[in-house]
């Protein structure tokens, strides 16, 4: 299905062109512009005119690269191995999922919105380059490699606040 816009979002030939492109192609679509522009709003509207689930992932400047894959709580565990809780003896009950992880395990193919990416720190983009590429990752604590079910649409965009990595531009 060919993404030309909806009802309620009017897309140009040039901006259906890339979208469909990424698409076929299977790369990330990096979209740069002005906070209010609409960028956010065009993942929303791709994935409703492709009948997707919208995973969305808003960067902040706090927000790490890890944090997309996913965070092991060992204080928690911790805690619980203090109180004499069985739950500690299995380690996946401390990993909570990421952005990426969900839309890696997602029976279906979605759209992944990674909203803002300029916001994080300038090693953010890169840190999720081979991420993206490979379409996996290794679970530390698990030893387990998590795999993506369907390769995900993935839309990125930036405010033009900070310059992104060229390493990450070019692929």
């Amino acid at each position: 299905m060919k993404f030309t816009g909806t009802d309620s979002y009017v897309s140009t030939e040039e901006l259906s062109m890339a979208v469909n492109a990424a698409v076929t192609l299977q790369r990330p679509l990096l979209i740069k512009g002005e906070p209010g522009t609409g960028k956010t709003l065009l993942a929303e509207q791709v994935a409703a005119a492709m009948g997707k689930k919208l995973i969305q992932w808003h960067i902040k400047s706090t927000t790490k690269a890890q944090q997309g894959l996913y965070e092991y709580d060992a204080v928690s565990r911790l805690r619980d191995s203090q109180l004499g809780d069985d739950k500690v003896h299995d380690i996946a009950n401390y990993i909570k999922r990421g952005k990426l992880w969900e839309a890696f395990a997602a029976d279906e193919q979605v759209v992944l919105l990674i909203d803002e990416i300029d916001k994080a720190d300038i090693e953010f983009p890169n840190d999720l380059l081979v991420e993206l590429d490979r379409m996996e990752f290794f679970v530390y604590e698990t030893g387990e490699t998590v795999r993506a079910k369907h390769r995900p649409i993935i839309i990125i965009t930036s405010n033009n606040e900070k310059e992104l990595p060229d390493a990450f531009l070019r692929r």
